[in-house]
């Protein structure tokens, strides 16, 4: 039975990502697990998912997973290449990205994040990377999948710097359960836990006092044919 199956926290949360992607759907991916999510999808039960990466690579197929979004294998495999400035401003901008992907360093009780600084502004901690593409794509996506793993340094009460709204974030995947935006303030809410994880877990791993949904339900186990496809999907310098 598939529930016997042996599977890390990081394959649970690429496959219930993959299984909240409908067959057609345009996805701007980002690479690491959305790229696992979104290629398995492809594999499995959405083989007309479209790729697409920021480099410009519309309708990528890789046969191995990317390092990078500079992978020559995007631009070859793709159905057409564009300009990074065409990509955002046409295809991102113009309302044609289906779900956008994210990740962050810190995310708040209303799907805001924070990849700019941990820490006081003029004076942090850490300096992350920054907004990148993530505040266009949290605007102009139609839906936002953000794929964190759950801890109170990352779930916080306040942002140290907001990069990204939340507001068009549709469910956070993390390696407790799923958290989806409810009521009218579409605070972020535990409506599934994944198996082998309980409410607690996920309360003790929030910076907030993290609302559980009164239907509060088990993410099904992977199966034996998702595990499977999963597993085949090798980054390139795999063997």
């Amino acid at each position: 039975m598939s529930a016997s199956l042996e599977y890390a926290a990081d394959e649970m949360m690429a496959i219930e990502a993959a299984r909240r992607l409908h067959d057609g759907s345009v996805c701007f991916v980002g690479i690491g697990l959305p790229s696992l999510a979104c290629n398995l999808a492809r594999a499995t039960h959405a083989p007309n998912t479209v790729l697409v990466y920021e480099s410009g690579t519309i309708g990528a197929k890789p046969t191995a997973l990317p390092l990078s979004i500079g992978d020559g294998e995007l631009a070859e495999t793709a159905d057409v290449v564009v300009s990074v400035p065409e990509m955002f401003a046409y295809w991102l901008q113009g309302g044609r990205m289906d779900v956008g992907f994210l990740g962050a360093a810190q995310i708040d009780r209303h799907g805001n994040l924070n990849s700019t600084v941990v820490g006081d502004y003029a004076a942090p901690k850490v300096r992350l990377p920054g907004g990148g593409g993530a505040p266009e794509i949290a605007t102009a996506a139609r839906e936002v999948f953000v794929m964190l793993r759950q801890s109170a340094r990352t779930f916080v009460e306040r942002l140290d710097f907001r990069t990204s709204v939340g507001a068009r974030v549709s469910v956070v995947v993390t390696d407790l359960g799923i958290l989806e935006p409810r009521g009218d303030e579409r605070e972020l809410t535990l409506t599934h836990v994944h198996p082998g994880s309980d409410a607690e877990q996920a309360r003790a791993a929030t910076g907030w006092a993290l609302r559980v949904a009164e239907d509060l339900r088990e993410t099904r186990p992977p199966s034996a044919r998702e595990l499977g496809a999963l597993r085949s999907l090798k980054t390139k310098g795999q063997t």
